[in-house]
């Protein structure tokens, strides 16, 4: 449904909102390895993410890394998905179709609206923290290797 980046952009959220603190953060080498991202990769993607640090914040120095702050734990996963420009797929035909509306709908169209209103939905309540939960709960995982 996402680009490979945005499904590494929502899973290093995820390992740092765990796992990182403004005392102990993370650096790019753990995380690159937690995720199973190339580094130069999830440094890209981090860019994204700490554009503003509205979601993930960095310092730097020996002391650097990778963190989210109380407040960026509770924003909607959409952020991520706004930050890594994925947004518009809720507004995409699910064919591809330009031309795909409600007057001229594509096959899918009508079936495909209602998973779409839930994904939204989803989005827009989960927060980020909600998933960090959920996956120290030991009921989900992240390590997809």
């Amino acid at each position: 449904m996402f680009s490979k980046a945005t499904e590494y952009a929502l899973r290093a959220t995820i390992l740092i909102a765990q796992k990182a603190t403004e005392d102990n953060k993370l650096g790019l080498t753990a995380i690159a390895k937690g995720i199973h991202s190339p580094t130069s990769f999830t440094a890209k993607i981090l860019q994204l993410l700490t554009a503003g640090n509205k979601i993930v914040s960095s310092a730097r120095g020996p002391n650097g890394g990778f963190y989210m702050t109380a407040a960026a734990k509770q924003l909607p996963v959409r952020a991520i998905l706004e930050a890594m420009e994925e947004e518009e797929v809720f507004g995409k035909c699910v064919l591809g179709l330009k031309k795909c509306s409600e007057a001229k709908p594509c096959p899918l169209h009508a079936d495909y609206q209602t998973i779409k209103l839930q994904l939204i939905r989803l989005f827009n309540t989960k927060t980020i923290q909600n998933l960090a939960d959920e996956m120290t709960s030991g009921d989900f995982f992240i390590n997809n290797k």
